[in-house]
C-alpha cells in the first residue's frame, strides 16, 4: 500500500492569530517579535514580508526595509489557545496525527484513498479548519514526510499541493537545495561551494560520498534528496511536565549551593526542552525538610524555554517557599504546562547575540554532551549530592 502522508502548517501562525483578536491589524505589515529597537522576528505578515523581511531578522534591518511595520511583542497564551483548538479538530478526523510543533501536524492517512480519496478528504480537513478556528492553513500530501512538507512551502500561503510517487523527482530536483528539510545555511554554503545548488545534483551524488562529507546529516539529506524518507508519523501525546531532583548527602542550609544546584538542574531542563521543541509556562520549586517535611511553590509564566528567565524565577521561589531554619534534604524543580514549540518563538525580549549564544551552546551539547559546555554559575561540587 502506498503511502499518504500530509504535512499541514499554519499560515504565519501568530499575524493570524493576532489579527483573529484585532481585525484592525488585517492587512498591514504587522511583525510579531521583540521592540522597536531590539530583538528579532518571531513572525512577519504577507505585506512585511513583500519588503523582504524574514524570521529571524534583527529588528534593525526591519526599520531599514520596512519602517512602518507595526511590531507587537506577542501573546503566547493567545498562540497557544489557538494551536489547542486546531489539534481538536484535527484529532477528531485524522486516523494517527503528529503535532510537530505549535503550528505544524503530520497526518498518516494512508489507505484512504479506497474510501475517500486522501486530496479530497484533506481538502475537506482544511475547509473545516478554517471555518472553526478563522486561521488560514496550507497543506501538502506526498509518499513521505519530507516530500509533503516541501509541498507545504511551494503551495503556501492558504494552498495545497499534492505530490504522486512518480511525480516526486519532477517536483523536488529543480527546486534550490536550501529548500531541502535538514539543510541549514552552513550546509548550504558547503554545498554550494562544491556547485550543488539544486537537489536534482545532490540527489546525483552517492550517498556514502555525502556521508564522509558530512557524516551523519550527509547520508540523512542524500537520502531526502532522492525522495526517501521512512520517519514515520508519531501519535500525539501530551507531555505535561519535567523535572529533576537532587538529595543531599549532608543536609545543608548552604544557599550559595541551592542556587548552584537550581541553575545546574534549570540548564539540563531547559536543553532537554530546546532539544525537544517544547515550551513551559509554569514552574515549580519543591524542597524537603531534614524532619521529610515537603513543600512545593509554583508560579505560571509566559511561555519560555529560557535558561535565565526560569532560573530567576527559580530562586524567586526558592526565597518563598524556603521559611523555616532547618536543614534541607532535597531540592527539585519541574516545568509544568508544556507546549510544543521552538524557543526562538518566544524570543520577543532577547537580542540576536543571546539567540546565538543559545544556539551554539545547545549545537555543542547535541554533538558531544549536555555537561561539556555549562553556564559558570552551575559549575558545582560533585561529591555535595546525589541525583535521586
Amino acid at each position: 500500500m502506498n503511502k499518504a502522508i500530509v504535512h499541514m502548517d499554519l499560515d504565519t501562525f501568530f499575524v493570524s492569530c493576532e489579527r483573529l483578536a484585532d481585525s484592525s491589524l488585517n492587512g498591514i505589515p504587522l511583525i510579531i517579535g521583540g521592540s522597536k529597537e531590539r530583538g528579532v522576528v518571531s513572525c512577519a505578515s504577507i505585506e512585511a514580508r513583500k519588503f523582504g523581511v524574514r524570521s529571524g531578522m534583527p529588528q534593525f534591518m526591519v526599520n531599514k526595509l520596512c519602517p512602518q511595520a507595526k511590531v507587537i511583542k506577542g501573546d503566547f497564551d493567545l498562540y497557544a489557545r489557538c494551536s489547542e483548538t486546531v489539534t481538536e479538530i484535527i484529532q477528531e478526523s485524522a486516523p494517527l496525527m503528529e503535532k510537530s510543533s505549535i503550528d505544524e501536524f503530520y497526518l498518516d492517512i494512508s489507505g484512504m484513498d479506497k474510501y475517500f480519496g486522501c486530496l479530497k478528504w484533506t481538502t475537506e480537513l482544511r475547509d473545516r479548519i478554517v471555518k472553526h478556528s478563522g486561521l488560514p492553513i496550507s497543506f501538502g500530501l506526498s509518499i513521505n514526510k519530507t516530500v509533503s512538507k516541501m509541498a507545504t512551502n511551494e503551495g503556501k500561503p492558504y494552498g495545497k499541493l499534492m505530490i504522486s510517487e512518480p511525480d516526486v523527482p519532477y517536483f523536488m530536483n529543480p527546486l534550490p537545495v536550501i529548500k531541502l528539510p535538514g539543510i541549514g545555511n552552513s550546509t548550504f554554503q558547503v554545498l554550494s561551494r562544491i556547485g550543488i545548488r539544486k537537489i536534482g545534483t545532490l540527489a546525483e551524488i552517492p550517498t556514502d560520498v555525502m556521508g564522509k562529507l558530512l557524516g551523519k546529516n550527509g547520508i540523512s539529506i542524500s537520502q531526502k534528496s532522492k525522495g526517501i524518507d521512512h520517519t514515520p508519523v508519531k501519535p500525539y501525546s501530551k507531555r505535561k511536565s519535567i523535572s529533576k531532583e537532587r538529595t543531599f548527602n549532608a543536609d545543608t542550609m548552604n544557599k550559595v549551593m541551592l542556587h548552584t544546584l537550581l541553575t545546574h538542574m534549570i540548564e539540563e531542563l531547559c536543553f532537554q526542552l530546546r532539544k525537544d521543541n517544547w515550551l513551559t509556562s509554569c514552574i515549580s520549586v519543591k524542597i524537603k525538610y531534614n524532619n521529610f517535611d515537603t513543600h512545593t511553590k509554583q508560579k505560571n509564566i509566559a511561555f519560555t524555554a529560557c535558561d535565565q528567565t526560569l532560573r530567576n524565577y527559580a530562586f524567586e521561589l526558592l526565597d518563598k517557599v524556603y521559611e523555616r531554619r532547618m536543614r534541607l534534604r532535597l531540592i527539585g524543580v519541574s516545568f509544568n504546562k508544556l507546549v510544543r514549540g521552538k524557543y526562538q518563538i518566544n524570543l520577543f525580549d532577547d537580542s540576536v547575540e543571546k539567540i546565538q549564544l543559545y544556539q551554539a551552546m545547545d549545537k555543542i551539547k547535541s554533538r558531544f554532551h549536555p555537561g561539556v559546555v555549562q553556564w559558570g554559575a552551575g559549575f558545582r561540587n560533585k561529591t555535595s549530592a546525589n541525583v535521586s
